[in-house]
């Protein structure tokens, strides 16, 4: 059972779509290298003494800080990285204790965003601005390894502008953050490179699993105006989630600073009293749990942003103790999922369960609604767009489950 107006709060009834004016160490304990050059040679053995699953890419680029992701997975795609002596050319591939890897950083090569003819699910449409529903597996911002098939792609070809060419200054200033993991909300400063040059403008960034809204500038004073209102932080913005597990209280705001995570760079940490200065940044957000599911494996939540950190919603969910279901990175793995359901599920449900999680395949997080004042107008302006078919047919099964309102404590 889907019901498409259960109650986010008492003045937001939707999900609906519809628009309202208004670091690993070595075994010879190295430190990392610190370089941004192109070229750095890396040879270096997997510590005997780490432990777990390690990816290459990730490995590379603890050892190799002010390089991005981006580039070490490029350097790899190239060939120019090999394990044993035999080259690898697969970023996921996984190291061992005691692996040889030897690395070059390839150079930046100048990257071209093509129009292409990509259906978009437009929710509104102006001289401009553009609300986007981006659905999930799209990546918002070409970069190495994601050229092409990304939401600027689409809207090149959609509102007929030519190809965009960066340099690689600019390639970094984008990779650096998207290509890591495609950052929840991570608006482009108007004056910097990649923002000045990327027409249309975008002003916020999705992950490449989130799917929701996302506004786009067409000219330069909107690109601005709405930068300044996410600077801000005046933009209004609602998101709804399936965590593993549900949180107690069952509503509350998490005020805890965010940062990378210095084990694991595509990932963010929120940990209570780290400063500016430690590289983490004030975070806030506000949950709600609507529905507990499943006896209590897992709850729908509704998130209301205060600011716009990368990742904010997966770190501070993790922190919580309630991480997002299929959230892989911030352990919202499909075991979790199973050893939370199974013990709440009953026996007649059991094939089903097991379908159910191995569906899971991004972490169930949707931008639902998105409020923001008119560059030019200055109208008030308020979107919203219900979840798409795999977060809704996810729902529908743990309701099936079990489902049940949260206890309120008030």
């Amino acid at each position: 059972m889907i019901k498409f107006a259960f109650e986010l709060d008492d003045e937001t009834r939707i999900l609906r779509r519809n628009s309202i004016s208004s670091s690993s160490s070595t075994a010879n304990h190295q430190e990392p290298i610190r370089t941004g050059y192109a070229g750095v040679q890396l040879e270096e053995t997997v510590d005997e003494a780490k432990q777990g699953k390690l990816r290459l890419d990730s490995w590379i680029s603890s050892r190799i800080q002010g390089i991005s992701r981006a580039r070490v997975q490029s350097s790899i795609k190239s060939g120019l990285v090999t394990v044993n002596g035999r080259v690898v050319d697969k970023v996921s591939h996984g190291l061992r204790a005691g692996d040889k890897v030897d690395c070059v950083i390839s150079d930046l090569q100048p990257l071209k965003a093509e129009p292409e003819d990509i259906p978009l699910d437009i929710v509104f449409e102006d001289d401009h601005v553009l609300v986007v529903n981006k659905p999930p597996h799209m990546v918002v911002h070409p970069a190495p390894g994601n050229a092409n098939g990304t939401l600027v792609n689409g809207i090149l070809h959609h509102c007929s502008l030519p190809t965009v060419a960066l340099s690689g200054k600019e390639v970094v200033s984008l990779s650096d953050t998207e290509d890591v993991s495609d950052d929840e909300e991570v608006f482009c400063h108007g004056t910097s490179a990649a923002a000045s040059s990327v027409r249309p403008g975008i002003v916020h960034r999705l992950d490449k699993g989130t799917s929701g809204l996302l506004v786009v500038a067409k000219d330069e004073h909107s690109h601005a105006h709405l930068s300044e209102q996410f600077k801000q932080h005046t933009i209004q913005r609602v998101y709804i989630s399936l965590t593993c597990g549900v949180p107690s209280p069952s509503s509350g705001r998490v005020d805890v600073p965010i940062g990378r995570d210095s084990n694991n760079r595509i990932r963010m940490v929120a940990v209570p009293g780290l400063s500016h200065h430690g590289r983490a940044r004030h975070a806030a957000s506000r949950y709600k749990v609507i529905e507990v599911l499943a006896g209590g494996g897992s709850a729908l939540v509704q998130w209301r942003l205060e600011t716009g950190r990368t990742h904010q919603i997966r770190a501070h969910a993790k922190y919580l103790g309630i991480p997002l279901l299929g959230d892989e990175v911030y352990g919202g793995t499909k075991n979790m999922a199973l050893s939370l359901l199974r013990p709440r599920t009953p026996p007649k449900y059991n094939d089903k369960l097991s379908l159910l999680v191995s569906r899971l395949e991004r972490p169930y997080l949707h931008a639902l609604v998105l409020g923001f004042e008119h560059p030019h107008s200055g109208e008030k302006m308020q979107f919203s767009c219900p979840p798409p078919p795999d977060f809704r047919e996810m729902l529908s099964d743990l309701q099936t489950i079990g489902i049940e309102k949260p206890i309120s404590k008030e």
